[in-house]
């Protein structure tokens, strides 16, 4: 088993995901000025969660 394969099988990673995911749906939601200010920088910042 790679390093990726057990980093994956991490709960916390699982729930990092799983976070990242829920604010993708919520800001596509927003309107497009609060989607291209704080949006951009909330989801960019969530995925770099499970990204490391």
């Amino acid at each position: 088993m790679t390093n990726n394969q057990s980093f994956s099988n991490l709960k916390v990673y699982q729930l990092s995901e799983k976070l990242s995911d829920e604010i993708w749906f919520i800001v596509l939601e927003w309107d497009n000025f609060a989607k291209n200010t704080v949006g951009n920088q909330i989801v960019r910042s969530a995925d770099s969660i499970g990204f490391l």
